[in-house]
């Protein structure tokens, strides 16, 4: 009997990654969760309709959190799917250092780690009879399309997410693993980390839209669909007018 779709997300204690870990489990995956709360990702698995393994993590301790990605992923039965969605942002218009330097822990440092630890793990267990050799998706933002004088280090941290993961579909191209690599950029999602509430949606809503993109294999996708239309007019505005307007 084929094993279980497994997933992991990295992040799954509050917001968009627990919305997601829910809607994925209804979908019928098996569901890793990780972050620093044990003791609500806990409490999110014994709501799950199917079997969940809870993994404590801190995403700015990197060399930490990579074993006990590695050692989730062998525990599981399969891992067909990782989510990266750990992220924090703030405000920070006086530039204090604690707040930057923790976005950049979690928003870069974090996400590089988990996201080279999965293609390690994805490219290292390939299964030669198995058309797809598994799925990464990073939790970016619109807000990779400009830069912000209110949350500097977010924005930059959130461009960075989507180059990079751009830059690792560039990467297959000539590798021999099939890895489908998916960006996520929302606009505002109703979240602690919510910047505003412009076209605001929920983390249901998202974690539908997300879960939609996952099935059909795609690689970049806005959250909701509208904000692809700000990102295409961020892109266009010339620097001088963006800081007019922002």
């Amino acid at each position: 009997m084929t094993n279980p779709r497994g997933a992991i997300i990295v992040g799954a204690s509050s917001g968009i990654g627990e919305a997601l870990a829910r809607r994925l489990a209804a979908d019928g995956y098996r569901i890793g969760l990780t972050a620093r709360r044990t003791e609500r990702l806990r409490e999110i698995g014994e709501e799950l309709p199917t079997k969940s393994y809870v993994a404590t993590m801190d995403v700015t301790e990197p060399d930490a959190a990579r074993d006990a990605f590695f050692e989730l992923a062998e525990a599981m039965p399969a891992v067909d799917l990782v989510v990266v969605s750990a992220g924090v942002a703030s405000v920070n218009r006086d530039l204090e250092w604690e707040p930057e330097r923790q976005t950049v822990d979690v928003n870069v440092g974090g996400f590089t780690a988990i996201a080279t630890a999965a293609m390690e793990y994805f490219e290292r267990d390939r299964d030669p009879a198995s058309e797809a050799d598994g799925h990464l998706v990073g939790i970016s933002s619109v807000a990779a399309h400009i830069g912000s004088g209110d949350a500097p280090a977010y924005n930059a941290s959130k461009a960075y997410v989507s180059t990079y993961l751009e830059g690792l579909r560039y990467r297959q191209t000539d590798r021999d693993a099939d890895v489908t690599i998916t960006t996520v950029e929302p606009g505002f999602v109703d979240t602690k980390l919510s910047l505003g509430g412009f076209w605001e949606c929920s983390p249901e809503t998202a974690a539908a839209q997300i879960a939609r993109a996952i099935r059909n294999e795609r690689t970049h996708v806005y959250v909701t669909r509208r904000w692809r239309a700000v990102a295409w007019v961020l892109d266009l505005l010339p620097e001088r007018l963006c800081r007019r307007l922002f």
